[in-house]
């Protein structure tokens, strides 16, 4: 199955460009005050390590716009300040080197304010996200809709489309748009409305989704469909965890739709009573090793199966790039469909890098 994507302008933040056919970005936000220097820059850091490539900063007063350059200096990440009620905020954070503007329709969206914010973002050559949030929709009376009614999806897509039609009218077109929803089936919705009604990229993410496991797992149903259908050029899996898992999440998000590869590949299967060696063990180690090794983007995913008994492992193993088939206390090592050499159960984690290391020409 070949994903076609959406259509869209491409926008340049910093020196990434999304939108087009450009590959569907990574970001996160930080989550500690941005009036924090030293804790800001070792947490968008720790990101980069992760493998983010745009980073949101929440401003909200005059504290954290003097922060902003100080931060600015010290990361290569394109900066997104996150304004809210505040419009001047949006102009010192301009002023003090970011790479983009996110507004909230909800809470700044008098017209002078928009016009002076566009005027000094064209001026800049800064975007500005048009982000919308279903809990902050300006003039819905309810925020509690049944995904049933379709109200809150109707609502965050007019809100985004006078909010576009603004900018446009002030002569601003470099735009991108999020519609983001605690519910998947408003965020789905909204997505596609909007996908069809303009042409300007799409941040996608959801809100507000609980718990770290259970917010993983609604992210990965919403945001997996929508790209599924071509629809996506950023996007941010929002969890109440530490930020870099956010951007792990992402990046498995996208390597399972082959939008992206980043790394080798882990494919295991669940283990059985007839699984006779400690695979989660095996499977953990090799997950972690490959962490910390340093890869270059793949042109081609990379896939290392690692198969726990003799009934369908070693058929799922040689279809994989690399893989081992386990017996009882040693496995078969296959390289693309050929069987190398029996492997102890201690040794097959080494062995699997070494060969990562061969087919990467190291």
């Amino acid at each position: 199955m070949k994903i076609n994507r959406r259509k869209t302008k491409i926008i340049k933040i910093g020196n990434l460009l999304i939108g087009g056919n450009n590959p569907v970005a990574i970001q996160s936000m930080a989550k500690i005050p941005t009036s924090d220097v030293r804790g800001t820059l070792r947490e968008i850091r720790e990101l980069e390590r992760s493998g983010c490539e745009i980073v949101r900063l929440a401003v909200k007063d005059n504290r954290d716009i003097a922060a902003l350059k100080k931060i600015r200096k010290g990361v290569k990440l394109p900066l997104v300040a996150d304004i809210h009620f505040d419009w001047r905020l949006a102009l010192g954070a301009i002023e003090n080197g970011v790479d983009k503007i996110r507004l909230n329709p909800g809470n700044i969206y008098k017209q002078n304010q928009i016009r002076e914010i566009a005027r000094s973002a064209k001026l800049n050559g800064i975007p500005i996200r048009v982000g919308v949030n279903s809990g902050s929709i300006r003039g819905h009376k309810s925020q509690v809709t049944s995904h049933k009614s379709g109200g809150i999806a109707g609502s965050m897509v007019k809100s985004a489309l006078d909010y576009i039609r603004i900018l446009e009218r002030f002569g601003f077109y470099e735009i991108v748009v999020s519609l983001k929803g605690s519910n998947i089936f408003d965020t789905i919705e909204a997505y596609r409305k909007i996908a069809k009604l303009c042409d300007y990229p799409l941040h996608l993410g959801t809100t507000a989704t609980g718990a770290p496991y259970s917010g993983v797992v609604k992210s990965s149903i919403a945001l997996g469909a929508l790209l599924l259908e071509g629809i996506g050029d950023t996007l941010r899996v929002s969890l109440t965890d530490n930020p870099a898992q956010e951007v792990r999440v992402a990046r498995v998000i996208l390597e399972a739709l082959c939008l992206r590869s980043f790394s080798p590949q882990i494919i295991s299967c669940p283990t059985c009573g007839r699984c006779e060696v400690d695979l989660v063990k095996i499977v953990r180690d090799l997950e972690s090793k490959l962490s910390t090794m340093d890869f270059e983007p793949l042109t081609k995913p990379l896939t290392l199966a690692v198969m726990g008994c003799v009934v369908n492992g070693p058929q799922e193993a040689k279809v994989a790039d690399i893989g081992v088939a386990f017996g009882k206390n040693q496995g078969l090592l296959f390289r693309n469909s050929r069987p190398l050499r029996k492997v102890s159960y201690a040794g097959c984690v080494s062995a699997l890098l070494d060969e990562v290391s061969k087919l990467r020409g190291n």
